[in-house]
């Protein structure tokens, strides 16, 4: 088994859920991901062109691995729609063992 800092979570916020779902597909189906969760809808709040915005967004979880994160970036712009995605990697420091052997035999398929 890799060690517990070799997997990440990814998280990015769209703005429907056929946006997230197209992007969960889109990992998944290139073994990027072993699983990508949609939550939502979420109400986000932030600063934008010196404004302060409230949107209703989805949220995806996508498990994947640290050095698969740049294929994981790319292919998240590719199917996003804003300007400026947010996409944000979280290290794993502990896991269920069992859950994580899976994770990396889905992303070596």
């Amino acid at each position: 088994m890799r060690k517990m800092e070799e997997y990440i979570q990814v998280i990015t916020t769209v703005e429907s859920k056929r946006d997230a779902e197209r992007i969960a597909n889109a990992l998944v189906e290139k073994h990027l991901a072993g699983c990508v969760q949609i939550l939502g809808p979420i109400e986000s709040t932030y600063w934008w062109e010196g404004r302060i915005e409230r949107t209703e967004e989805w949220l995806c979880a996508i498990k994947s691995e640290k050095s698969l994160y740049n294929e994981v970036e790319r292919a998240i712009k590719e199917n996003h729609h804003y300007e400026i995605p947010e996409i944000l990697a979280i290290p794993v420091i502990k896991g269920n063992k069992d859950y994580l052997e899976w994770l990396s035999k889905e992303l070596k398929e």
